[in-house]
């Protein structure tokens, strides 16, 4: 889909540093780079920034770091979380690697940034998936980090 077809909105830096962290996160998982070297990479190279013609959205980039870091860290407590919520035959390791990616990022925020309501985490984090998939992935995001916030927060909306 090129970006004419794609209607661009106004993203909150959050919400782009949000982006950025995904990207980063897929890019760790499927080139083996290191948290240091993508961040390093990420904050000089493409948040606001022009990279090989696409324009980086401004993103926060405190957000964006804590978002990567916080999920190699906690990866280990992330992904037990994230597998649990999934169906029952489906390992984390069949996931997209995109989707592993957002459900990291999305199930991090739930865990550790108690000042973002879940609702906003998930909306995000669809969204996010929107940009990258036309299928089911959206649903599944939702539906699995819905599961992870009534897991981890409680009913509490």
């Amino acid at each position: 889909m090129s970006n004419e077809e794609k209607q661009v909105k106004p993203v909150n830096q959050r919400g782009a540093a949000r982006l950025a962290a995904v990207q980063a996160l897929y890019q760790m998982d499927i080139g083996g780079t290191g948290v240091l070297e993508v961040v390093a990479e990420y904050e000089a190279h493409r948040l606001g920034q022009e990279l090989d013609g696409d324009t980086y959205l401004k993103a926060d980039p405190s957000w964006f770091r804590s978002i990567v870091s916080g999920v190699v860290r906690d990866q280990t407590k992330i992904d037990p979380i994230v597998r649990s919520s999934l169906q029952e035959d489906w390992p984390l390791s069949r996931l997209d690697s995109t989707l592993r990616a957002i459900l990291r990022a999305g199930t991090f925020e739930i865990l550790e940034r108690k000042d973002v309501p879940v609702p906003v985490i998930v909306t995000e984090y669809v969204e996010i998936a929107r940009a990258f998939f036309e299928e089911d992935e959206p649903r599944i995001v939702n539906a699995v980090l819905d599961r992870i916030a009534k897991q981890v927060r409680g009913d509490k909306k």
